[in-house]
């Protein structure tokens, strides 16, 4: 629930409380405000020129935190990404005040009225940020990408690069991209089919305020060039993460596929859903034929999306392959350090790796610690991330108690149900006595109570 519309503030006490409930911080601990604006005063001693590369960003637009800045140029038949990273690294030092604060978050937490960062504005949103207002320090990496669209890391350095153009998904014109962005994409899509990935990315949910004052859930699919964007990134983690794995060293991202429990489950939502789902069809492949605009779809997607184990942090081992179900691939977070802790010390480390120098003890230290933070850290962005979505529920159903709504049963509990609206992206339980998964019902709404955040459904006569 990344946006919300809510032009009367109806929403505004809901958020309050979740915020309070979570004890999301309001600003830094006034040593680490300190530190920052000391740490953001350094001068870049350690970084090569590259401002003639023509770097641009892309993100939504109004983001002030932009971790990634790219190019991409024609080499043969090869693609070249230069992908320039926010150099956090270069602002926090080990122990320090901020780093402290930092391991105590793990994360930046974003709610639909506001963010709390990871690091301070002074660094996340202005020096450290690649922000097209003047030469940044980063981190470069150079990826090579084959025709198959398997993506070869080539180097990765300290550098100053200016951002030309901070461009915004939602306005973006073709000629303002490399012209390569397209086809790069196109190919991370074919290989990404070719190693049998399925990366469900569901519509982003919104809530919009209706004319008569009652309020809407609707889904945002994801614009092309939000999509073409992500495949850099992509590309970029495997890249880094195929160098670690050679190296004998690492953080790594790992999945295992739903259980066999969940995917029953899924296969009573799809028929609930009206979507076909053939036997003998694996889920992947059921996946790549959603489309983000049929709202069953999305409601679908949101449904794998609950139903999969939950991706976790893993050091590198000897003789283990870190694995990731869903990229079927090894891979990394490298490329979002203003909001992810992890990220940092993966840099650190590829910039090791690259250029054949010892990974710092203190990386390798934090490989072995990051997994049970991060996994924190997730954990409780996922509880508020649940709670909003809990909150626009009941704000969005709130006077239409007695309606009756169609559901689908998606797993039982005794006389407990789990129930998917079959025409709003909402999950919740009911007491239906003899249901059994898969099963069409009506239900009638009883309550949408705000502040608690619940629904309350009945079997409707």
């Amino acid at each position: 629930m990344k946006a919300i519309h809510d032009p009367h503030g109806a929403l505004a006490a809901g958020l309050a409380a979740i915020r309070e409930q979570y004890q999301v911080p309001a600003d830094f601990p006034p040593q680490v405000l300190a530190a920052a604006e000391t740490a953001a005063a350094r001068p870049l001693t350690d970084h090569a020129d590259r401002t003639a590369i023509p770097f641009v960003t892309l993100d939504p637009a109004s983001s002030t935190d932009l971790d990634q800045a790219f190019w991409i140029e024609q080499a043969g038949n090869d693609l070249i990404l230069f992908y320039a990273i926010a150099d956090v690294a270069w602002f926090v030092d080990d122990g320090d005040a901020i780093d402290v604060e930092a391991w105590k978050r793990g994360e930046t937490i974003y709610l639909p009225d506001g963010k709390a960062g990871l690091y301070p504005q002074v660094l996340s949103e202005r020096v450290a940020s690649l922000l097209p207002d003047g030469p940044r320090p980063a981190v470069v990496f150079t990826v090579r990408l084959d025709p198959d669209g398997n993506p070869t890391l080539q180097g990765a350095e300290r550098a100053v690069i200016r951002n030309r153009a901070k461009l915004a998904y939602d306005s973006v014109a073709i000629a303002d991209l490399p012209p390569a962005f397209a086809a790069y994409a196109a190919r991370m899509d074919r290989a990404e089919a070719a190693r049998g990935a399925a990366r469900v990315d569901p519509p982003e949910q919104e809530v919009e305020a209706l004319s008569d004052g009652r309020f809407a859930l609707a889904f945002r699919p994801l614009r092309e060039s939000e999509r073409h964007n992500a495949a850099l990134s992509l590309s970029a983690n495997l890249a880094i993460a195929a160098a670690l794995q050679q190296a004998g060293t690492g953080l790594f991202r790992v999945m295992a596929g739903p259980s066999a429990r969940a995917l029953s489950r899924l296969r009573s939502t799809a028929a609930g859903l009206g979507i076909a789902w053939p036997e003998g069809t694996d889920l992947k492949a059921l996946e790549r034929t959603l489309d983000q605009r049929n709202p069953h779809h999305a409601a679908f997607m949101l449904a794998i999306r609950r139903a999969g184990n939950g991706a976790g942090y893993a050091p590198w081992l000897p003789g283990v392959t870190p694995w990731h179900e869903a990229i079927a691939a090894t891979y990394a977070h490298a490329t979002a350090p203003l909001r992810r802790l992890a990220d940092r010390y993966v840099i650190r480390a590829t910039l090791a790796v690259a250029n054949a120098q010892p990974v710092p003890a203190s990386v390798e230290d934090a490989f072995r610690r990051l997994p049970a933070v991060m996994a924190k850290a997730s954990a409780t962005s996922g509880q508020i991330d649940r709670a909003v979505i809990d909150l626009a529920e009941a704000v969005m159903l709130h006077g239409r108690e007695g309606d009756l709504f169609g559901a689908c049963i998606t797993d039982t509990d005794g006389d407990s149900a789990r129930v998917q609206l079959v025409d709003l992206p909402v999950v919740t339980r009911a007491k239906v006595p003899g249901a059994a998964p898969g099963q069409r019902l009506n239900l009638r709404l009883e309550a949408a109570d705000v502040p608690a955040r619940r629904l309350s459904f009945t079997l409707a006569d």
